[in-house]
């Protein structure tokens, strides 16, 4: 009997040294808050969970991935939806076509080119549906209309965070963990456990590409796809890797260490990254439960070959709540959020 408390007091020495060392300074809950870039910003009225935003570098149009949580099956509001930054009174959901329970998550906007040498644009969408969880392609027609054109399903997309298209069909996804919306998934995040992965659909099928992530968040790709960049939002941290464009082959190049929750990667026009993120772990999570109760927000410019970065935005809260990422373009910065209803647009001038 004297083996088996002393074996427990082991676990529970183990367990208390991994909060120690990892959960607790991930959390952020002893990170100062001050307002940066708010002057000048407005509310853009969407609809609930206005979690992912990206920019068309070609039209200018903000497309809007949005997601009621709190309503959970109930949402009636979920959609991607459109507007112009520069002219944000009308917001139209373009996605119509959209399966049943429907429950978009990160997106991704790719340009390119068919295999007729043909001008494509394309949305690569996560939903998380009860029947479990996806991909979908969009074609992208005039003002932003969207057309479904697939749905990706496969045993290696378990449990996906974002996607990043680098193809007609091709893309990569974060899986956050590895055992996903379950008791053990709760379990993994809690204790920071790095079972977060990068996998690659190469238009057949998926593979595993990296991992060792601490619950893996954003991703996003270089102008020219030589580069793939991923966030891990516990990790705090963003992971550069080269990519090989011909395989889908990553290797590591880099980890740049950061002070926020790590989500939602967009890239500047410049090729710095737009990391909007998490402040403060157990604000979002008190958020989470009431509406009423205020998480920080920020948003964090990354050089990706230097590591050099600096706060763009920040807010308490009052404006927008745990801020999910930041997409900059033709002077202005558009802020989303997991559960907010609306996106934020300040003017940014780099």
């Amino acid at each position: 009997m004297r083996f088996v408390w002393i074996g427990l007091g082991v676990i529970v020495a183990l367990i208390g040294a991994r909060m120690a060392y990892v959960v607790i300074p991930a959390s952020g809950a002893l990170t100062p808050v001050s307002e940066i870039g708010t002057e000048g910003c407005v509310r853009v009225p969407v609809a609930p969970g206005t979690e992912d935003v990206t920019i068309d570098p070609v039209t200018g149009l903000a497309f809007v991935s949005a997601q009621d949580r709190r309503a959970g099956s109930m949402a009636q509001t979920n959609g991607i939806y459109v507007f112009d930054p520069a002219n944000p009174d009308l917001v139209r959901r373009v996605s119509n076509d959209a399966p049943a329970d429907f429950r978009p998550h990160g997106i991704s906007l790719w340009r390119g080119q068919g295999p007729d040498g043909e001008a494509m644009a394309r949305l690569f969408v996560i939903s998380h549906p009860a029947s479990g969880s996806q991909v979908l392609i969009y074609d992208i027609g005039e003002g932003g209309a969207l057309t479904h054109l697939e749905t990706v399903t496969d045993p290696v997309i378990r449990s996906p965070n974002d996607v990043v298209g680098v193809g007609p069909r091709q893309f990569y996804i974060t899986n956050d963990t590895y055992f996903g919306d379950t008791p053990m998934g709760y379990l993994e995040a809690f204790l920071g456990l790095p079972l977060g992965n990068v996998a690659y659909f190469d238009g057949r099928s998926a593979r595993k590409a990296a991992g060792g992530f601490i619950y893996a968040n954003g991703i996003n790709v270089s102008a020219d796809g030589r580069q793939l960049y991923a966030a891990a939002f516990l990790g705090r941290e963003v992971q550069v890797f080269d990519r090989d464009i011909a395989s889908g082959e990553l290797t590591r190049t880099a980890r740049h260490r950061m002070p926020l929750g790590a989500d939602n990667i967009e890239i500047g026009p410049d090729g710095a990254l737009y990391v909007g993120g998490n402040v403060q772990v157990f604000a979002f999570l008190a958020h989470a439960e009431d509406e009423s109760a205020l998480a920080p927000s920020i948003v964090m410019r990354l050089d990706p070959q230097t590591g050099e970065q600096r706060t763009v935005f920040m807010n308490d809260g009052s404006l927008i709540n745990s801020a999910s990422v930041g997409a900059v373009h033709d002077g202005r910065l558009a802020v989303g959020a997991v559960f907010d209803a609306h996106v934020l647009l300040c003017p940014y001038d780099g």
